[in-house]
Parts: C-alpha cells; structure tokens; sequence
C-alpha cells in the first residue's frame, strides 16, 4: 500500500505508541483520523500531526461502546471518504496476581471488575472497531489492512490474568479476520510489543524498571517510534497477513 493521502485511523492516539503512530503515518503523507477518551491530548496529536502538511482530525470515542464507535466511523468515513487503514491500539491495564495468599491466608484476588475492565477495552473495544472498520472498507471498495496491537503478554505475565486473555484474544482475531476479509482485499495483522517506553512503564520506581530492562536481551526499552514504524511496514507490504510480528527486544515470557 502506497501510504500517501489514505486514511489511517488510529485508536489510542493521544499519547505513547499511538501518537508515535499517528506521527509516522502522516510523515508519509497519510491522513489521519486520531481516536481517544482524552480530548486535550488528542488534539495534540491531530496538530502535530496536522503540522507535517498532512489532514488530521480528532474523534473522541470510548472504544468499549457499540452506539459511539458507529457513529465515529460512519463520521469518519464521511470526513475522509476513504477508510484504509485501522490501527487498533487502545488499551489499559488493570494489574493483580489472580488470588495472592500467606500461609494459607488470602489477601488479595483479581476483581471481576479489574478483569472486565481489561476486556471490555483490550478485546471488546478491538472487535468492535475493528468490525466497523472492516464493514467502512467493504463498503468504500478500496480494501485495506487492520492492525492490531496484541502483546508479548499474550503468552502469559504473572499479575495479568486479564490482559494476557486479552491480548491472546487479539492475536486470534487477527488470524481469523486475514482468512476471512482477504476476499474482500483486507489484510489484517498485529504486532505484539515487548516493554516499551510508555507512561505506563515511567510510573514505575527506578529500581523495578531496571529489572524490567535487565530481563530484556538488549538491556533496554523499546521505544514507541519503533512500534510505530513495524506498523508502518505492515501497511506498506501487501503481502504480511494473518501474523503476529513480535518487537520486544528479544525478550520471551
């Protein structure tokens, strides 16, 4: 796929891996339609996506609710009438060891809340756009690629029940829907990132993260630029579909 003047959508945009994404994409000259809860954020990356000469406009959209992520496609599709590229990559986490015990004292489980908090974002919220966006490139005739953003977690971290059931779901996804809509000239595919300087990752105590790094062949964090150019190579090679491209340093759970 030729990048310039296609329309890429990006969920998660207003900061991190989406908004390095968002930035690699309109470097190539793609329009770019930014989707987040946070507003003040997102229109940071609609600008600075903006100011490398290319459209931008900013949807603010809860991933998790049916009747909004409508109605931000079908304004999108109208926006930009074209609809080839979805990335989606809105995620949270909701950290807790499914039941933490002492000497046969329970302390501490993993909340239904925690649990479905996780889902209704990470996987549901994945389904969701990426059915509507699916539905939106049928539709406009011009195929396209989904991009999902699974995790090396996928094959299971302590203390995330929730986001590694998560995360493998979407790694599923993905195979299921390259068999299903290349009929229709959709590819889809997912990359699946090891630990990655985020605002997740800079939260935590200086000793806890140089474990992090320690765990990791190349003794560092990834950075989000490069996430964001395995999407770019996805979009770009017509012929990756169906798989899970891993970035993770080298690092295996």
């Amino acid at each position: 796929m030729q990048l310039g003047k296609k329309v890429v959508v990006i969920t998660g945009a207003a900061r991190g891996i989406g908004r390095a994404m968002a930035l690699a994409f309109a470097e190539r000259g793609a329009h770019i339609a930014a989707v987040d809860r946070d507003a003040a954020a997102l229109e940071e990356t609609r600008a600075a996506c903006e100011s490398l000469g290319t459209r931008a406009r900013a949807y603010v959209l809860d991933v998790t609710q049916e009747a909004q992520v409508i109605k931000s496609f079908d304004a999108i599709a109208a926006d930009f009438k074209r609809f080839d590229v979805i990335i989606n990559n809105a995620g949270i986490t909701r950290d807790a060891l499914l039941v933490k015990a002492q000497d046969g004292a329970i302390h501490s489980k993993m909340s239904l809340a925690q649990w479905q908090a996780v889902l209704d974002v990470n996987l549901t919220g994945v389904f969701l756009c990426g059915r509507e966006g699916a539905e939106r490139m049928i539709q406009l005739g011009n195929g396209g690629i989904i991009i999902n953003i699974s995790s090396i977690s996928r094959e299971g971290n302590p203390g995330q029940t929730n986001y590694s059931a998560a995360k493998a779901g979407v790694a599923a996804m993905t195979v299921v829907w390259a068999k299903e809509l290349a009929r229709y000239g959709i590819r889809s595919a997912a990359i699946a990132p090891g630990f990655c300087a985020t605002e997740i990752l800079a939260a935590m105590k200086p000793e806890m993260l140089d474990r992090v790094k320690a765990a990791v062949p190349l003794r560092r964090l990834g950075e989000p630029a490069e996430i964001a150019a395995t999407a770019v190579f996805i979009a770009e090679n017509d012929f990756v579909t169906g798989r899970v491209i891993e970035v993770d340093g080298g690092l295996r759970l």
